[in-house]
């Protein structure tokens, strides 16, 4: 058996939730900084200034950096050689509970319906948790709170094979659709191939990737989406997106589905390793 504990992952959990909600990562506020050095609008500059000071209080009184403490969304890597006499994912649940009441988070979950809201960030499906198995003796837990005001300004749409070169377009008009609503600078995922559903999978998980390492066809993108003009919060600018990532699967033969996924500013997530020589 493993070494790991069920209240291990629910503390781990806790932990991350923490981090994820008070604490951008260095490369997303680096990407900020460089976009307010090289901003040319004033107004633009001011908002990035503001963003760069939301985060600096978050992290120094240990609070969430935005209202909107997002639908909670993991993504567990397990090691092969792992072997649990737990349920993995009802300790990850206790921590999203226990999360809710401490850091606090604001119960963002509810009933599709009827809108029934329980308060603990926690109903069916949710948190969205996805598995894949890797090798090694370790357990990888991510989490990446995914506001509502990005999220409700994705898309996805099934192209026929051979309008391949509609990609980018689509993409683009995505984004302009937007505006300011998803609270911009954004971070823009896009999912080529796979499924209806492994496209916006792909899309959602290509905001995780590294800022800075972006591709020739992704800083395309990036330079067509910055030439709309939208800027920080929709009030015009130099930078509306600060990345772009694409990640691909194959697809049927007579399918071509396409997904964005769109990101605030605030791109949080955190990691947490257990097991093996954390």
């Amino acid at each position: 058996m493993s070494d790991i504990s069920h209240n291990d992952v629910v503390s781990a959990t806790v932990d991350i939730l923490k981090s994820a909600e008070t604490v951008l990562p260095e490369d997303v506020v680096n990407s900020l900084k460089a976009a307010k050095q090289n901003e040319s609008s004033s107004v633009a500059k001011a908002q990035l200034e503001a963003i760069l000071k939301n985060i600096e209080i978050a992290g120094k009184s240990g609070i969430p950096m935005c209202q909107d403490t997002g639908i909670l969304i993991f993504f567990v890597e397990i090691g092969r050689e792992i072997r649990l006499d737990f349920d993995l994912e009802d300790a990850i649940i206790e921590g999203v509970r226990q999360a809710t009441e401490s850091i606090p988070l604001r119960p963002n979950a509810v009933h599709p319906l009827t809108r029934n809201n329980k308060g603990d960030n926690v109903g069916d499906g949710i948190p969205d948790i996805k598995y894949d198995f890797v090798e090694g003796d370790r357990i990888r837990i991510t989490v990446a709170p995914k506001g509502a005001g990005s999220e409700n300004m994705s898309a996805l749409k099934m192209f026929n094979p051979t309008e391949t070169e509609e990609i980018k377009r689509f993409v683009l008009e995505t984004i302009l659709n937007a505006g300011g609503k998803p609270c911009p600078p954004v971070v823009v995922g896009v999912g080529i191939g796979g499924s209806f559903d492994k496209a916006a999978r792909l899309a959602k998980s290509a905001l995780l990737e590294d800022m800075d390492k972006m591709n020739e066809f992704e800083k395309d993108i990036l330079v067509d989406i910055n030439s709309l003009g939208i800027g920080p919060m929709g009030l015009g600018g130099d930078t509306t997106a600060l990345a772009v990532h694409v990640k691909k699967a194959f697809c049927h033969t007579a399918s071509l589905p396409v997904a964005v996924n769109i990101q605030c500013w605030a791109n949080r997530h955190a990691s947490a390793v257990l097991g093996g020589d954390e």
